[in-house]
């Protein structure tokens, strides 16, 4: 398998429109589409590195909370766009739709084709028009943008046929199966210059995966050298948008149709790697798939993993279908960031042993840890470092960390000596995300576990 990314290829799909300062209004329709396209997502980034980050050899224990102007900001959008949904037939059609809205996306129509996605749909957005066919979506002069997370294999057909009518395009990944489609789709973007943009979730929608980001861009780990994404994932899901909550439909076991393991799943962790180590061009130099468990569907790959070499580092993926229910969430997902100068790590959904929330991110560097929880704990939750430097309490006011294991007959250690106390709590100011998009040119040369 190899991947290829030319520099018109990132030009076409990653155009920014550059504004002054203070600009209240928007200068024309192709203005409009491509920067609400490049500032809908909802991660946001964060303006900078806290001052103290790298100050002295201790573990720093961060909130990161929205600020009062960043959720003002969120509330009232900048721009405002008109954008219908052609295909629903995967869940995560709803947290694109959510993107969307976020950014001012008004949803006007939607077209499904399958009968139980459409009735969740219609339970769901009962104001929205629902249509009969794809051509009231696609012929539609008042739609600028088109939502779809249609069958993988038959995306690629629904975005040509959006950018030819003066549409841009929005998929859920994988955006592309096949190199014939891959074909199609640029020779369609450089005739209509429109947008063809996949939202490669876990990145863009992932707060913690936003300021790895930062991080990585401010230096902070030095150069990249290999990145390693642990990307597990459950096939029957209790609860939520990612897939699998009322069981899987027939096309999910096909990998014609999904575009196969390394395809579905592995488009996110190679946009990861791209995107952290900054190669523009990568191979995959060895990946294998398996169907360990589901021998009934002899055509489905529940594990597969790859190696990729890329001009600006290495990377490895793992890839999988066995997130046990204990878990609670559909996947541990992991990311480790490895720099010449320290480490990340990223527990993207939830941290195992310690607490349920997500967005957890750890950043060693040659002079300290630092943990940043990019989202509200719960408080019930043990935390999961505490800083070398504690907040002091009053007798009557220190909150009891352990209550369980106390009445348990648990002792505490002996205390021992500190510095002064010290604990930073900072508030982070979300900046917008762009909306990118990479496609990828794929020779598929996978090897088979039997």
């Amino acid at each position: 398998m190899f991947f290829e990314i030319t520099p018109e290829t990132l030009q076409a799909l990653s155009r920014v429109a550059e504004t002054k300062d203070g600009a209240d209004e928007m200068h024309n329709d192709n203005f409009n589409r491509r920067s609400f396209l490049k500032t809908v997502s909802s991660a946001g980034m964060f303006a900078a590195l806290p001052e103290a980050a790298f100050a002295s050899n201790s573990i720093i224990h961060e909130l990161a909370q929205p600020t009062p102007e960043s959720q003002a900001a969120e509330a009232k959008p900048r721009y405002s766009i008109k954008f219908a949904v052609c295909g629903m037939s995967h869940d995560h059609i709803n947290g694109m739709i959510g993107a969307i809205q976020r950014g001012g996306g008004t949803m006007v129509a939607a077209w499904g084709g399958e009968p139980d996605k459409l009735a969740a749909f219609k339970k769901r957005y009962p104001d929205v028009k629902i249509v009969a066919t794809q051509d009231e979506i696609i012929d539609d002069p008042s739609i600028q943008l088109i939502l779809s997370s249609q069958i993988a294999n038959e995306r690629a057909a629904i975005g040509i046929r959006a950018m030819k009518h003066g549409k841009d395009f929005l998929a859920d990944k994988p955006g592309v199966t096949t190199l014939e489609d891959l074909a199609a789709i640029r020779k369609t973007i450089a005739a209509t210059n429109k947008i063809y943009a996949i939202l490669y979730s876990e990145r863009l929608e992932v707060k913690a995966a936003v300021h790895a980001g930062e991080l990585v861009q401010a230096g902070a780990i030095g150069k990249v050298i290999q990145t390693i994404n642990i990307a597990p994932h459950q096939i029957f899901q209790h609860a939520g948008d990612a897939g699998g909550g009322g069981g899987r439909p027939d096309w999910f076991w096909n990998p014609v149709q999904y575009g196969g393991i390394l395809c579905d799943i592995g488009s996110h962790q190679v946009d990861q790697f791209l995107y952290y180590t900054g190669s523009t061009e990568a191979e995959v130099a060895e990946s294998q798939i398996a169907n360990v468990r589901h021998h009934d569907k002899p055509q489905f790959q529940d594990f597969g993993d790859m190696v990729l070499r890329g001009n600006r580092g290495l990377g490895y993926v793992r890839l999988d279908w066995f997130t046990p229910d204990g878990l609670g969430t559909w996947g541990d997902g992991r990311l480790f960031i490895l720099g010449t100068d320290g480490y990340i790590e990223l527990r993207k959904y939830t941290n195992v042993a310690v607490g349920k929330q997500g967005n957890n991110l750890f950043i060693v560097d040659k002079k300290r840890v630092t943990l940043y929880r990019l989202q509200q704990p719960d408080p019930t939750l043990r935390p999961a470092i505490r800083s070398r430097h504690r907040q002091p309490h009053s007798r009557s006011t220190r909150p009891d960390p352990m209550p369980a294991r106390r009445r348990a007959g648990y002792q505490s250690p002996k205390k021992r000596k500190t510095g002064p106390p010290r604990r930073l709590n900072r508030m982070f100011t979300p900046t917008s995300t762009p909306l990118k998009s990479v496609l990828l040119k794929v020779r598929s040369s996978a090897r088979t576990i039997t």
